[in-house]
């Protein structure tokens, strides 16, 4: 899947990125990664697992407890953080 940002939401993916970038190094010594592919219009986030994440056992508190709030320290106006292959 290629990634979906509408124009409208270039700056906001750039925050979301960076975001990412900061807990990535905590995946990436699990053996994971996380890539963003999508922000919709209604300001939804889905990302993509890699590697170990995708079958973690951890991965609810992962997504919640890095990713979620990882992301929404630089974007509160997300509504919601979605794992496209969970």
């Amino acid at each position: 899947m290629e990634q979906i940002i509408p124009q409208q939401h270039r700056e906001l993916a750039s925050r979301i990125e960076l975001a990412l970038s900061q807990i990535r190094p905590y995946l990436e010594a699990d053996a994971g990664d996380i890539t963003l592919k999508e922000i919709t219009e209604d300001l939804v986030v889905k990302v993509e697992l890699h590697g170990s994440c995708v079958d973690c056992s951890l991965i609810s508190m992962t997504m919640k407890g890095g990713v979620e709030s990882a992301i929404k320290s630089v974007a509160p106006e997300i509504k919601s953080i979605e794992a496209i292959n969970l």
